[in-house]
């Protein structure tokens, strides 16, 4: 099977996007992972499959996989890349779209400025949404990880993560931290792992280690974790700049039920075909 694909970016998270509009794919574990594979493959965070809308009033559907091959629910640079390409592939004229993942309905807006801003949805901290294994709600939770106890704030943005606030993002051991927990048992279904540092209210250092990606340059959805994090802890204002190994993102959120609207900037790299 031959598939054309394009190469995408968003602060050097990157993905490979297929357009499976006009014609039903479906893609295996192990195809995925061979997409992904920066040595065999075309090498990617994730992989993402433009499909038809499943659902009136939406104008696409689209499913997000990880580098190992699994579904995940949502993606925010990916959701930035999803309105670039398919207003670049001639998928559609509009400016703003609505989309359906498998962690809601999302509304991805291309800015005059070539940016573009999506709407999140509320975070969600309620345990179960995540989910995450405790007997009382709190703004707060102590985690047991490495002979050391954590204290994590908890969020689903569309998908799960976990926030912790350190000194300084260049020193905190992501790479030690994160895989114990992604795989935490208190998560069920893992987690993405959040590290954040707050320079002042308005502005954050954050590094993400990703729930079957490892550490990425840039997560859009991590960025709004932690911000909604930062927010519920009292140490955050509404609009916050996220500073990412990969750029920068502006994230605003007015509390509540309110949404969380992301913007920053997507690009596409490069096209090509691959034999799978």
């Amino acid at each position: 099977m031959i598939i054309e694909f394009t190469k995408m970016q968003g602060l050097g998270n990157d993905f490979v996007v297929v357009d499976a509009t006009a014609r039903p794919l479906r893609l295996s574990p192990q195809q995925i992972q061979r997409l992904a594979d920066r040595h065999f493959g075309v090498g990617c965070d994730q992989v993402l499959l433009v499909q038809a809308p499943r659902t009136p009033g939406t104008d696409f559907h689209y499913r997000i996989f990880n580098a190992d091959g699994g579904e995940v629910e949502q993606c925010g640079n990916g959701a930035r890349c999803f309105v670039r390409y398919v207003r670049e592939r001639g998928l559609t004229d509009k400016n703003e779209i609505v989309v359906e993942t498998a962690g809601g309905i999302i509304r991805p807006r291309l800015e005059a400025d070539g940016r573009v801003t999506v709407d999140m949805g509320a975070p969600r901290f309620n345990p179960i949404d995540i989910p995450f294994i405790t007997a009382a709600t709190a703004a707060q939770y102590d985690l047991d990880v490495a002979d050391q106890r954590l204290s994590v704030g908890v969020v689903s943005m569309g998908n799960p993560h976990a926030v912790l606030r350190v000194d300084s993002v260049r020193d905190v051991p992501v790479a030690e931290f994160g895989p114990l927990i992604e795989h935490h048992p208190r998560f069920p279904k893992r987690v993405n792992a959040g590290f954040m540092e707050v320079v002042s209210p308005r502005h954050i250092r954050l590094r993400v280690y990703e729930r079957g990606a490892g550490e990425t340059l840039a997560c859009g959805t991590g960025a709004c974790a932690a911000v909604a994090v930062g927010r519920r802890w009292g140490v955050l204002d509404d609009t916050v700049s996220v500073d990412l190994p990969g750029g920068g993102l502006t994230i605003q959120w007015d509390g509540d039920d309110n949404p969380v609207w992301m913007t920053g900037p997507a690009e596409r790299v490069f096209e090509g075909r691959i034999e799978l």
